[in-house]
């Protein structure tokens, strides 16, 4: 801190005044005044202070009241920012723990792609509009496999399972395939749906949170895990 002159007017900084000597030099944390910025300018003030007019109990009194209340206020803001980080820290291994009940339980999950390993697979398909609706499965290079026509469905989760061969009645291959479906012969796709057992959960941070693992399908945001079955 840097001090110029021995004049009795007032400086202020952050709130503070500062009687006895004019203080330049910004707080030493920028645009926060520190309890080490204010004893700096306190130090500052006792030397630079005219001997003729010293400063009264009464001023001292004064600015070691405004230093007291300086150091409560930093407190208090530092545990109540302790205290929200905790909060939220808890409320996140709530959260994960709660999840973990679903370890194990099949849910459907939002996916275009149903991995088929042998067995039949189950979905679904969110219907916008009763009518009726068919089910696409394509495999890898976009080819037609096989179409499962689901019949008139009202609105919401209609259910659907594929058994692995395609529109012959032959068996396909082990592997992934994509799912698509529309009211009819639409052209407007369905939201599609994959059923799968959950294998783990997890945080994945703020933006994407609790997660569940899914068995087939991988990571997806506990939010959209739209059925347990």
């Amino acid at each position: 801190m840097s001090a110029v002159g021995s004049s009795t007017n007032t400086s202020s900084v952050s709130g503070l005044s500062l009687t006895g000597s004019t203080v330049t030099s910004a707080p030493s944390s920028g645009a926060t005044m520190t309890q080490s910025d204010f004893l700096q300018l306190l130090t500052t003030q006792l030397q630079d202070q005219d001997p003729t007019q010293p400063m009264d109990n009464s001023q001292m009194a004064a600015e070691l009241a405004q230093f007291a209340t300086l150091s409560t206020d930093q407190n208090i803001d530092s545990t109540l920012n302790t205290m929200n980080s905790n909060m939220t820290s808890n409320a996140q291994t709530s959260q994960v723990l709660n999840a973990s009940n679903l370890v194990g339980k099949q849910v459907l999950v939002p996916s275009s792609t149903l991995d088929y390993t042998g067995t039949a697979v189950n979905g679904a398909v969110n219907v916008s509009t009763a009518g009726d609706v068919v089910v696409n499965i394509t495999d890898s290079s976009g080819n037609l496999v096989n179409s499962i026509d689901l019949g008139d469905q009202q609105a919401g989760l209609a259910q659907f399972s594929w058994n692995g061969t395609d529109s012959n009645g032959n068996a396909v291959a082990n592997g992934v395939y994509n799912i698509s479906a529309n009211n009819g012969g639409g052209t407007a796709a369905l939201d599609t749906y994959a059923s799968g057992a959950v294998t783990g959960v997890g945080y994945g941070g703020s933006s994407t949170g609790t997660y569940v693992q899914v068995a087939g399908v991988g990571g997806v945001p506990l939010s959209q895990v739209a059925q347990i079955n």
